[in-house]
C-alpha cells in the first residue's frame, strides 16, 4: 500500500503550484515519514525530490440539526505533504486520472 493517498487539487494549491512551478501538494497516510513520502513520489512520478514538508490536520467538528435533533460529529482528520522537485522537473497529475 502506497503512503500517497491522493493529490491537491484546490484553488489554494493550484496557486501554490503556479506560483513555485516546481511544488506540489498530497494527503498522505498519517504515519508516513518524510523519507517514505520522498520515496513514493520518486518511484510513482519518476522525478527527483529535493524536499519534503509536512503537516498535520485536526478533523473539524461539524453539526446538522435533524428531525431528532442536533447530530453533532467530526470529519477525519488527514496528513498533507508538500513536495519541492529539483529545478526544471514537472509532474502531470492529471495523466492518473
Amino acid at each position: 500500500m502506497s503512503v500517497i493517498v491522493k493529490p491537491i487539487f484546490t484553488e489554494k494549491q493550484t496557486a501554490l503550484t503556479d506560483k513555485f512551478e516546481n511544488r506540489y501538494g498530497f494527503i498522505v497516510e498519517p504515519s508516513a515519514n518524510k523519507v517514505e513520502i520522498k520515496n513514493a513520489v520518486e518511484a510513482l512520478y519518476n522525478v527527483h525530490v529535493e524536499s519534503v514538508n509536512t503537516m498535520k490536520y485536526d478533523g473539524k467538528l461539524r453539526s446538522r440539526y435533524t428531525k431528532s435533533g442536533v447530530v453533532q460529529g467530526r470529519t477525519s482528520s488527514y496528513k498533507k505533504a508538500i513536495v519541492t522537485l529539483k529545478k526544471g522537473e514537472t509532474i502531470d497529475l492529471f495523466s492518473n486520472i
